[in-house]
């Protein structure tokens, strides 16, 4: 059998994942345009699964103006050949072009759907939702979100992203990551009636990461969830180059299954 192809087929028990607001590819107070470094920085983390908020499907003017902007969406930019599989939910829809949720996956998505989960007003919001073929699973879902800058909006989304937790099989294991923009630490209230589901910060520290603004990191609002599955080694990723790369520092963690 080819050696490759053993591989393959090996059952995976661990991946790695990580989680940042990449803020449309620019850096803290949009000073610079730095996708290419931050692709350089994405690369380096050696994730499984990249789960990435405030992507870029495609943006006219900035084209036009930046040097560096890529000839494709941002999220098969970073993606390039380390990472097998992508998924794009456009989240937000404008005359210059769209951005939204994406993640990046270096197993097979076998399918995966953007939940709408907008509630009035300018913010578009969404769950990407990915289901995942990994050697040795029957099922792994990774969910990416986004949630809004208003508590009563958090607070609705929330109850969306149990609905469709809900709605996924009992024992598969599920991964949850992104911004969910609780510096109030609201989320916990709502998705702890959640079964077999914890925070890996929250679980290993106490509560949640701080992870904005980047440089300085003071408040706590950024998630990575686990469901039938269990967390090791979570890590704020807060120093350079990272502290430059974006307003919000990414997560890691390792994820058992």
């Amino acid at each position: 059998m080819n050696c490759a192809l053993a591989e393959n087929l090996r059952p995976v028990r661990s991946l790695s994942l990580l989680t940042i607001n990449i803020h449309k590819g620019f850096s803290f107070f949009n000073r610079r345009f730095i996708l290419p470094e931050l692709r350089e920085a994405v690369r380096n983390a050696g994730a499984d699964i990249v789960f990435l908020q405030e992507v870029h499907g495609s943006h006219d003017q900035h084209a036009a103006r930046h040097t560096h902007w890529p000839d494709t969406s941002h999220y098969e930019f970073l993606a390039d050949s380390i990472w097998n599989d992508f998924a794009y939910g456009r989240n937000a829809v404008y005359p210059e072009g769209d951005h939204g949720n994406a993640l990046l996956s270096k197993y097979p998505i076998s399918r995966y759907q953007n939940l709408d989960i907008s509630i009035s007003g300018p913010e578009r919001r969404g769950l990407l939702h990915c289901q995942l073929q990994v050697p040795g699973q029957a099922q792994v879902h990774a969910i990416c979100v986004h949630l809004g800058l208003q508590e009563k909006h958090r607070a609705l989304q929330l109850g969306l992203l149990c609905e469709l937790l809900d709605s996924l099989p009992a024992t598969a294991p599920v991964l949850i990551a992104g911004d969910f923009n609780d510096w109030r630490l609201r989320a916990k209230h709502t998705l702890g009636r959640c079964e077999r589901l914890h925070e890996a910060f929250e679980h290993e520290y106490g509560i949640a990461a701080k992870s904005f603004p980047a440089r300085w990191p003071l408040l706590r609002l950024d998630r990575i969830y686990v469901r039938n599955a269990s967390t090791h080694y979570p890590r704020i990723l807060s120093m350079r180059p990272w502290s430059h790369l974006s307003d919000h520092a990414p997560l890691a963690v390792e994820v058992r299954l």
